[in-house]
C-alpha cells in the first residue's frame, strides 16, 4: 500500500483561528485535534475542524509545502482554503469515510 503525506489546515468553530500542520496519517491526526490530544496552539485555540488538505507522495515535498503555507499571510491562507472549500465546511467526517488513497 502506498504511503501518503498531508498538509492540512484546521480552524476553530468560529473560523477565527487556524493552524497548519503536516502528517502521514490524516485521519488519526484530525481525531487528535478533535480530542485536543496535541498540546499547544491548536488545542489552546480549539482548532479542531479540518477545512483544507493537500496530499503528497513524498514527505519532503509535503514538509516544504507546510513551511510555505505557514509563511503565508492570514489573507493568503484564507484564499487558499476558500478555493478548496468555499463554504469553509468541516471536512472531518468526510475524511473518516474515505480511504486515504482516494482523498
Amino acid at each position: 500500500m502506498k504511503k501518503y503525506y498531508f498538509v492540512y489546515i484546521v480552524m476553530n468553530e468560529n473560523r477565527t483561528t487556524l493552524y497548519t500542520g503536516f502528517t502521514g496519517q490524516i485521519k488519526v491526526r484530525i481525531q487528535q485535534h478533535e480530542n485536543k490530544e496535541i498540546v499547544g496552539f491548536s488545542s489552546k485555540y480549539n482548532c479542531t475542524d479540518l477545512v483544507f488538505y493537500e496530499k503528497y507522495d513524498d514527505p519532503n515535498t509535503a514538509i516544504f509545502r507546510e513551511k510555505q503555507i505557514k509563511k503565508y499571510s492570514r489573507k493568503k491562507k484564507l484564499m487558499l482554503i476558500e478555493k478548496f472549500n468555499p463554504e469553509l465546511k468541516t471536512l472531518n467526517q468526510a475524511i473518516y469515510k474515505v480511504d486515504e488513497n482516494y482523498l
